[in-house]
């Protein structure tokens, strides 16, 4: 449900206010002449880049400036709008179009929110209130929100028109029951003076800021605002390198930092938050994380309350980053998916079995609870696959420091369960993995004029001989060909592949997937 308010009234200085138009979000930069046209132009830089046609300027003259070269447009006034009050949006979505907003199921941080008809219960019983894309650009009239609607507990203003948090504490600073706020998809202004604010959000728990374009160092400026916040969303933002946050967030229990491009070596300042309970690094291109050697690096101790992590779809692929995860205290969910982690067999499921017997107090592994018979299984199998290793280290007679360090958990278990007898010993089955067979289809999404093909490869078998086969089939030089895949265990997600040294066992493609094949012509 989207309002269109086109025209409304433009501001007396509308420089820095945000606007709609087209059902597309942007910021006034400019105000004025634009020659030779007549008449006035507002110069907006739009919050999606695609939309524009140029950086601000027309014929050599520079009338703004954008931050993407195609950011910006010229647009008459009439045709957009500058929004309008919060009590207005409200009136207007409750009021006259009750039963569809009873229609809507919304869920934030995981919880599904409750709504109330109007019939039923006025406005000064609402506990909920979902004004997102509502064009919400103020508070309106004084004092007015206190009156109308002083039982919120939680808010949404997704895509509102508001360009600062002086906006946005104008009306929360009138809702003293406020525990939830979500202000995603906003371009929201820094405020020179946070602590002045912090009266507008003392009791606010939980916050989300999804795709509000924040640098990690704008979040820290903004927290001394939320004294009480518990749990902090920031998906798709612009956050980078991670700096230590000092005297901010303490009480924060909930981090979601997933969709970021993040530095991993300034990972560990996050351990500088003392409650930290949960938190998503999902889709941030991680390819390592040493969360227990921080001091070393110069950075604080240890995530200390740390219990659940999520490391979906990152570029994990070495065995020491699970081992690292083993040196935090409270650590008992895990979700891993989506990397490249492989076991000598090459099968996913005895990728799991090895993360289960290297994280001893793990509860959860993908979502799934661990239960005592598969975790018996798992370290039993683990001490079996490595066994012959550790016989050649050393075995029972102090194994050598590089088996300690690639299995550093192997020793508790041969006194867990005992050591493996010579005649157990899992050995490597390199002659069924070599002749595993996989099921492939190969798809040309840009060729819509060939079929799919469909061809059972050997799990062993080297890119460069995969692409030696697409030769023959379509006559297409090696050089020009470009390989990726997908996975029906992850629908919509593409994995690159890179390395005509490597084999289809090394990027984890299992029976039954696609490989993607486009070429220049």
């Amino acid at each position: 449900m989207r309002a269109d308010r086109t025209g409304t009234e433009m501001p007396t200085d509308p420089v820095g206010k945000r606007i709609a138009c087209g059902g597309e979000r942007a910021t006034v930069r400019y105000v004025g002449q634009v020659p030779p046209y007549e008449g006035l132009w507002l110069g907006v830089e739009w919050d999606n880049p695609e939309r524009g046609k140029h950086d601000g300027s027309h014929e050599g003259v520079q009338y703004f400036t954008c931050r993407n070269p195609k950011g910006g447009s010229f647009v008459r006034p009439p045709k957009v709008s500058f929004g309008v009050d919060f009590l207005t949006a409200l009136h207007t979505v409750y009021e006259y179009n009750t039963e569809e907003v009873l229609r809507e199921e919304v869920s934030v941080f995981g919880k599904k929110l409750q709504w109330f008809a109007v019939g039923e219960r006025s406005l000064e019983n609402l506990p909920s209130v979902m004004l997102n894309n509502q064009e919400v650009n103020g508070p309106g009239a004084a004092g007015e929100i206190r009156k109308t609607t002083p039982s919120i507990v939680w808010l949404e203003l997704c895509g509102s028109l508001m360009s600062t948090w002086e906006d946005v504490a104008a009306i929360t600073e009138q809702l003293e029951k406020l525990e939830r706020l979500n202000l995603s998809y906003n371009r929201i202004r820094l405020t020179s003076d946070p602590l002045a604010h912090r009266p507008a959000f003392c009791n606010l728990k939980e916050l989300s800021l999804k795709d509000c374009d924040l640098t990690w160092q704008q979040v820290l400026e903004c927290a001394p605002m939320w004294p009480q916040l518990e749990e902090l969303s920031l998906l798709n933002n612009n956050i980078t390198e991670l700096q230590r946050p000092e005297g901010v967030l303490q009480t924060l229990k909930h981090l979601n930092l997933s969709c970021n491009p993040l530095v991993q070596e300034s990972v560990c300042s996050l351990s500088a938050l003392p409650r930290l309970k949960h938190l998503n690094l999902s889709q941030t291109g991680l390819s390592f994380i040493q969360l227990g050697d921080a001091a070393q690096a110069g950075c604080p101790a240890p995530f200390s309350a740390l219990e659940s992590l999520v490391l979906d779809h990152n570029n994990i692929s070495e065995w020491r980053v699970i081992d690292d995860l083993a040196k935090l205290p409270c650590l008992v969910r895990l979700s891993c998916q989506g990397n490249k982690l492989l076991s000598s067999d090459g099968k996913p499921s005895t990728a799991e079995q090895m993360i289960i017997a290297k994280l001893g107090r793990l509860v959860y592994l993908n979502n799934c609870e661990i239960n005592a018979n598969e975790r018996k299984g798992a370290e039993l199998d683990y001490i079996k696959m490595f066994g012959e290793e550790w016989l050649k280290a050393g075995g029972p007679h102090q194994p050598g420091a590089e088996f300690a360090r690639r299995h550093p958990r192997y020793q508790t278990l041969i006194e867990k369960h005992g050591a493996p007898d010579e005649g157990e010993l899992k050995k490597p089955d390199s002659f069924a993995l070599k002749n595993q067979l996989l099921k492939i289809t190969f798809v040309f999404p840009d060729h819509a004029e060939q079929r799919p093909i469909e061809k059972k490869l050997p799990a062993s078998m080297v890119i460069q001989k995969v692409k030696g086969l697409l030769y023959r089939l379509l006559k297409v030089p090696l050089a020009d060909l470009r390989l990726t895949y997908t996975s029906p265990k992850m629908s919509g997600t593409e994995f690159d592949i890179d390395s005509d040294l490597k084999t289809l066992q090394f990027y984890s493609i299992e029976d039954g997937d696609q490989v993607l094949v486009r070429w220049s012509t």
